[in-house]
């Protein structure tokens, strides 16, 4: 197992995380800076998500011939330049084109990221080398957006993208320094654009990777209905807000945190138990948020929704390795278009809501879509097995 690897991966991916969703964090601040509403802010996650769904297969397609290890260093390129262009926004349209600039780099980033997991590592084991990688993303809501959400709200907004646009420019150097070489495979160098393209488009009619896909758009829609709009929904149910926001956030990422490690002991083993479980208790969290219960039930519905909902990303993920072992970059960049999907769709009914007068109904909405998406884990057997074989238990090929 190349543990270097595996680190620089997941620092990658917490800065990206961390980049993609400050704008939660930075809400008030941003909306204040550049004299736009609460509600305009949360369309910037909706902007973000609509080009990164439109881009992800046709630029994964494109860069298929790319070394995996260069594709990489290039989008966290894109990244840090995009992140430069934020901080020097006068306008928020500027702001919104370097948000989109890092969109169109975002789905190839993350189509790429855990099949290159997976070589990384023996095989049988890239369900637990994609959970070590997504420890960045947990990582990043544990500390990225409570420290960018802190660091903002005391020196301005500006200067957190400043430093994330350095972290960015770290991550190119170590990931060209501690990678291997990872040329592109050989199925892969003789398959033009095109054909390519047209491939991405047919693997997402399979059934599995449908389901998939389908489990995916609800559950992320369900979640950024209300997570993009976190902090005036908390600051209604709790009157939390300002440093209580970024501790919250800090508990909510810890709590994803803990969530991460439990399941990447056993998202090899018991995907469709753990899904649901997971899913579940996003239920319960979020029709806890429904009612004002005041600061302490607020407090601990949060912290259950992160625990939960931090974690699923990695059962997703594992699941269209799993079921597409011909074509994981393929497979990966559909499944990076549906994350996109729900996040975009998810922010859009979010502001719809929000701009409706309609605040403490996001919990609700989200808590159904969430349902939706238990039921359909739940008669998706084959996609979502009860157990699997243990690595040992795989046979192997003589």
């Amino acid at each position: 197992m190349n543990r270097g690897g595996l680190f620089v991966l997941g620092a990658s991916c917490f800065v990206f995380v961390t980049t993609e969703t400050i704008p939660v964090g930075l809400l008030p601040q941003i909306a204040a800076g550049l004299s736009v509403s609460e509600a305009s802010v949360g369309l910037l996650l909706t902007s973000y998500a609509a080009v990164a769904a439109l881009t992800t297969i046709p630029l994964t397609a494109l860069t298929m011939r790319v070394p995996r290890h260069l594709l990489i260093a290039t989008t966290m390129a894109i990244l840090a330049i995009s992140q430069l262009i934020a901080v020097f926004a006068a306008t928020f349209a500027i702001l919104t084109l370097s948000r989109l600039i890092c969109a169109m780099a975002h789905g190839v980033f993350w189509s790429t990221i855990a099949p290159v997991a997976a070589r990384l590592v023996p095989s049988g084991r890239a369900g637990r080398a994609t959970a070590l990688v997504f420890l960045g993303n947990s990582l990043a809501i544990v500390l990225g957006v409570p420290l960018g959400t802190a660091l903002g709200q005391r020196l301005g907004w500006e200067v957190a993208l400043g430093v994330l646009a350095g972290a960015a420019a770290i991550c190119v150097a170590a990931v060209l320094a501690v990678l291997p070489r990872l040329p592109a495979l050989p199925g892969d160098l003789a398959v033009r654009a095109g054909a390519q393209l047209k491939a991405s488009i047919r693997i997402g009619y399979r059934r599995s990777v449908a389901v998939i896909c389908l489990v995916t758009v609800a559950l992320v829609t369900g979640h950024f209905v209300a997570y993009t709009y976190i902090a005036p929904m908390v600051r209604r149910d709790g009157d939390v807000e300002g440093a209580g926001l970024s501790a919250l956030l800090l508990g909510y990422g810890a709590a994803g945190l803990l969530g991460n490690w439990i399941v990447g002991r056993f998202v090899d083993r018991r995907p469709r138990t753990l899904l649901a479980a997971l899913a579940g208790v996003m239920v319960v969290s979020l029709a806890v948020l429904i009612p004002v219960l005041g600061a302490v039930p607020t407090v601990l519905a949060v912290l259950a929704w992160g625990g939960a909902v931090t974690s699923i990303p990695v059962i997703l993920q594992a699941a269209i390795l799993r079921v597409a072992p011909d074509a994981r970059d393929a497979a990966s960049a559909v499944y990076v278009v549906a994350f996109q999907v729900g996040i975009g769709g998810g922010a859009l009914l979010g502001e719809r809501l929000v701009r409706a007068g309609l605040l403490g109904w996001l919990p609700a909405v989200a808590a159904v879509l969430t349902l939706v998406s238990v039921l359909v884990v739940l008669a998706s057997r084959q996609t979502f097995p009860a157990r699997m074989p243990a690595p040992e238990e795989v046979p192997v090929p003589a």
